[in-house]
């Protein structure tokens, strides 16, 4: 099985977006030392104070210095909030940056409503899935040059490195944006942390759906990977009590409280008691939103999720209030999977 790491960027306590970003560097050049496959970045906007993942395309040209070979890119920039024009012109910088290693992974979301109106973004529109999937295919068809010389657009250019042009993938938490995936032939990632039980049904559509690309930078097979909120300790019972801050944080966002990471002490207190270790062997049925456990108990629990998909890449995402224990879980979870540090 292959990793990868998708980072937001947490801002520390009585940390700045300075600390925040140190911090997702070190995660990226261990990463990397790991051998994790690539490193991806996200994009949340209006809650800085705690995230501090606002604009993956600057982040990332930062993280192109700092990294040797890890392939690099977005967790997911929002379309919705852009021009593909641009986008594919900041994608292609950043290929000219880090040549040949940059993945430009394409979602949609809606923030809070004074963010989405500072962005200039129209929260509604009469067909989203259309609107998203040709933008989409702007981003592709741009990142690759590939609009004829009579279209308007034939003469425009991107900067580019001359090595393998950044490659698009599809991110979303739908099947709506699995079948766009699958419509448009290209690789798609869905975020199991945001809803869990529709990973499965989603890939089918995706595989249902599927087309050989006609675009470039397109595949003729599917390709997927899903993205699990997961920590891992030296015991289960030690990672469960780190996943403490990852099942408080879910709680909070319930309330409204979006963005917030609880230290374990806090999040043990608000939840009542320790969380359960994850049970080693899954239900059918059951797909939680955080995992935990130790290097041997992740192995076979990333295993069994990617099984059901039917995928063989797991991205790694959690909500872990100290940085050591971030950077401690990832070790683990190298280890455990059978990683090859490079």
């Amino acid at each position: 099985m292959d990793l990868s790491v998708v980072d937001l960027s947490p801002v520390p306590d009585d940390g700045t977006a300075t600390d925040a970003y140190a911090n997702t560097v070190e995660a990226a050049q261990q990463a990397e030392r790991l051998g994790f496959d690539r490193f991806w970045v996200a994009e949340h906007h209006g809650m800085a104070s705690t995230i501090a993942g606002t604009t993956p395309e600057v982040l990332l040209g930062h993280l192109a210095a700092e990294t040797d070979s890890i392939r690099l890119g977005s967790g997911a920039v929002l379309l919705n909030h852009y021009s593909p024009f641009k986008v594919a012109e900041a994608f292609g910088a950043l290929d000219a940056l880090a040549p040949g290693r940059v993945d430009a992974g394409l979602g949609r979301a809606n923030g809070s409503p004074a963010a989405d109106r500072a962005l200039g973004t129209k929260r509604r529109v009469q067909n989203p899935d259309e609107d998203h999937t040709e933008k989409i295919e702007a981003v592709a068809t741009h990142l690759y040059d590939d609009y004829p010389d009579e279209h308007p657009y034939g003469d425009l250019e991107i900067a580019r490195s001359g090595e393998a042009p950044p490659v698009p993938w599809v991110l979303g938490s739908s099947a709506s944006s699995a079948a766009i995936a699958g419509e448009l032939g290209l690789r798609f990632c869905f975020a199991a942390f945001i809803r869990p039980h529709f990973a499965k049904p989603a890939f089918e559509e995706y595989r249902e759906r599927f087309e050989p690309s006609e675009l470039s930078g397109g595949i003729d097979e599917p390709e997927g990977m899903v993205a699990v909120n997961a920590v891992g300790a030296e015991t289960d019972e030690d990672a469960a009590r780190l996943r403490a801050s990852a099942e408080a944080s879910y709680k909070r966002m319930e309330r409204g409280e979006i963005g917030t990471t609880p230290s374990v002490e806090e999040a043990i207190d608000e939840l009542g008691a320790v969380p359960d270790p994850t049970p080693a062997t899954l239900d059918a049925d059951e797909w939680p939103r955080a995992i935990s456990g130790s290097p041997e108990t992740l192995d076979g629990l990333l295993t069994q999720l990617a099984d059901r998909v039917g995928v063989d890449e797991v991205m790694i995402q959690h909500v872990v209030a100290d940085h050591e224990d971030a950077l401690r879980s990832h070790e683990l979870l190298a280890e455990g999977v059978g990683l090859t540090a490079r």
